[in-house]
């Protein structure tokens, strides 16, 4: 057993960005601050990596896009770091009536998105009610998104300064299937709408977690675009490590936590290899189930995650069936076998055990937006990325062979994306040296093993609203703070923390200097 003489004014445990942005903050104030990561590289679920290791092609391999990072927060610490928004919101492609067709919806609304939903549905109706519904949300995101890095409000309070009744309603109180429903008329285009409110958690477009999951997708720094992270997510991840660095944040990798414990003086911890270090205070930004296990109290429930990750390197992208370019198709966010109808079959057959035949998949191809990822060989041999996102696909599914659950994901998965193209992926997929060809599976159980997320849950556990309710903990200020009043959550499991957005690392450090200043 090493002790470690000096003691800090704050441990922070976990390496990803919560936990970067925290140390950040801390250090800034002038607080003396170690940051523990258990893996032998920071970055998390916000790494970037080398894939396939013959190929100078840098995949993020787990997050992928960035909507909540707040422009405070790359303001405040002087984050280098460009995001770039996107020309094509989506674009879902579908066949009817022996046509193969698709709706294309751009960032900014324009004549093709109307004639794409006139297309789809014969009409104009459909497309005013997405200018209606969208325009309604942006301004209660342009009005919330200031309150996510302030002290907690009540439900009350914070609806009445949002001045937006019904849409608050919409999004607070009504089931968002619900909602969906009434606004929406055709089967496709609720269910384009309702993916917002199932990435990231296993649930019924019936069921308010939905609502939970859709709210924090399109409340991003005040205008929900999902934007381009330059250089991948791992650009970010680097551009904190420097700052963390510069302030004098102590950094250590391989330091996994295996004992806690706190009293009237502060916290100390000890690691799997035997340091041992103390603090006034902790931040923790890994999973809130990870620290109850230290603490040696009850565990938090929380629905699995259900998100299986595909990442792929293509030797050119594929055509298309309804005759798209694939540049367009690809550059925003692809929708597959996501119709209303579809997602909630699929959630009801996983729901049973049993893996969805028709996989909802949603992907992007990163380099059409950005093409730094790869090398300058690569990129002038017209190579892309491609991203994938398997909905309802649980834990559960995996656990009995995980190997077997994976290859027959995988196979739905590939069989789901091949309806709509002209060139079948696994022709265009580039080829590695092995024989085999440049594709990663990832599923929950992966997520769980490699970066810790319990059951592969991305938020860590069951979001909550941005509010305080009913069932808030009397001492939630910030939305950090524990039974404890020397440990704090700084990761996804925080409210208010799910997402890339470094709001849970800002309010746990605010939380802990506010206290200091009392």
């Amino acid at each position: 057993m090493k002790d470690n003489n000096k003691k800090y004014d704050a441990i922070i445990v976990g390496g990803g960005h919560n936990g970067l942005v925290a140390a950040c903050y801390l250090a800034k104030a002038g607080k003396s601050v170690i940051l523990l990561e258990s893996n032998k590289e920071l970055g998390g679920a916000t790494a970037s990596v080398k894939t396939f290791p013959e190929y100078d092609a840098r995949l993020s391999r787990y997050s992928y896009l960035v909507s909540l990072l707040p422009d405070q927060i790359v303001a405040d610490l002087g984050i280098n770091f460009t995001t770039i928004d996107r020309s094509i919101a989506s674009y879902t492609p579908y066949e009817r009536d022996g046509k193969n067709d698709g709706l294309l919806v751009t960032s900014e609304w324009d004549e093709t998105t109307t004639n794409s939903f006139r297309q789809l549905t014969g009409s104009d109706k459909e497309g005013k009610a997405w200018c209606e519904f969208y325009s309604d949300i942006a301004l209660l995101a342009k009005r919330m998104a200031p309150t996510m890095l302030q002290p907690l409000k009540t439900a009350e309070d914070l609806k009445s300064e949002m001045g937006l009744p019904e849409v608050w309603r919409n999004l607070m109180e009504v089931p968002i299937g619900e909602v969906i429903r009434n606004q929406f008329s055709d089967d496709l285009v609720q269910g384009v709408v309702l993916t917002d409110a199932l990435i990231g958690t296993f649930t019924s477009a019936n069921h308010m977690q939905a609502n939970r999951c859709f709210l924090y997708h399109l409340i991003g720094n005040g205008n929900g675009k999902w934007r381009v992270p330059l250089g991948g997510m791992g650009a970010l991840v680097n551009e904190l490590h420097r700052i963390a660095i510069s302030w004098g944040v102590e950094i250590k990798l391989q330091s996994k936590v295996t004992s806690l414990e706190s009293g009237a003086m502060g916290v100390q911890i000890e690691t799997e290899s035997g340091e041992r270090y103390t603090a006034k205070d902790l931040l923790f930004a890994a999973a809130p189930q990870h620290l109850a296990k230290l603490r040696g109290s009850e565990v938090p429930k929380s629905l699995e995650g259900a998100q299986m990750k595909i990442n792929m390197l293509l030797s050119r992208l594929p055509r298309l069936k309804s005759n798209i370019d694939p540049r367009l198709a690809f550059a925003g966010t692809f929708h597959v076998n996501q119709s209303y109808s579809q997602l909630e079959l699929a959630y009801t057959t996983a729901l049973n055990g049993k893996m969805p035949p028709l996989l909802p998949l949603e992907m992007y191809c990163h380099t059409l937006s950005d093409p730094s990822i790869l090398s300058d060989a690569l990129n002038e041999k017209g190579f892309h990325t491609l991203t994938l996102f398997g909905l309802h696909t649980p834990a559960k599914l995996f656990d009995v062979d995980p190997d077997a659950a994976k290859a027959l994901a995988k196979e739905r998965a590939i069989a789901s994306l091949n309806q709509y193209l002209l060139d079948p992926i696994e022709s265009v997929l580039a080829p590695c040296s092995n024989g085999s060809l440049a594709i990663e599976v990832k599923s929950p159980l992966d997520l769980e093993q490699e970066i810790s997320l319990p059951r592969g849950n991305i938020f860590h556990r069951d979001l909550d609203f941005p509010f305080l309710d009913a069932e808030s903990s009397r001492h939630q200020i910030w939305g950090a703070e524990t039974d404890d009043p020397h440990i704090y959550l700084a990761g996804a499991g925080a409210r208010r923390g799910g997402g890339v957005s470094g709001i849970a690392g800002h309010n746990a450090a605010m939380a802990l200097l506010s206290k200091n200043e009392k």
